[in-house]
């Protein structure tokens, strides 16, 4: 079978697909890793693992889009998500379309972060027709805050995000934007 048709688009390296069920098992190894979940409040449950995997699946049936599984083509090998999903949170900004990315620690550093996000901007303005992208981080996290720099993106501003107010270290966060060429 040629396996390029399970995806949906890809780049040089990485395949992106709607999730699948055997999806779980790794995406919550992915979650479970201190390293990769630094910069978030809690480390998910396998159950809340698995209900992101079907939030996921469902955004991506319903809008054509969702924070996609990432294989590596060389092997197929599942190395976690980089997409687009809709936030919804009360904010200034939203609703809106945000990129974001969480990947294997073993991945990190091979530039697979940076090459899937610019990807996933061109099916969002090229496929999708959507005129803008957001993304945010907490403001101590300078390794996603550099991809944002580095695939086109602009700071907007810094905030308090409205689910973090409770968390000293993460609750002030950068928002950054780009927009159809």
């Amino acid at each position: 079978m040629d396996d390029t048709k399970k995806y949906i688009f890809t780049s040089e390296r990485l395949g992106f697909r709607n999730w699948n069920l055997t999806d779980i098992d790794k995406m919550h190894e992915i979650n479970s890793d201190e390293k990769v979940m630094e910069f978030f409040p809690n480390i998910p449950t396998k159950e809340q693992t698995t209900e992101f995997i079907e939030r996921m699946k469902n955004q991506f049936e319903d809008k054509g889009f969702c924070y996609f599984a990432v294989d590596k083509l060389e092997d197929n090998e599942f190395i976690g998500f980089i997409g687009l999903s809709e936030q919804t949170y009360k904010a200034e900004f939203t609703p809106c379309i945000d990129i974001g990315w969480r990947i294997n620690s073993n991945e990190w550093n091979k530039g697979f972060a940076t090459e899937g996000a610019k990807i996933c901007l061109e099916y969002a303005f090229n496929e999708l027709k959507l005129e803008n992208v957001y993304s945010i981080t907490p403001k101590i996290n300078t390794k996603s805050e550099h991809i944002m720099i580095k695939i086109g993106m602009k700071k907007q501003y810094e905030f308090e995000h409205p689910l973090l107010t409770n968390n000293d270290r993460l609750k002030t966060c950068v928002l950054y934007k780009i927009e159809t060429k």
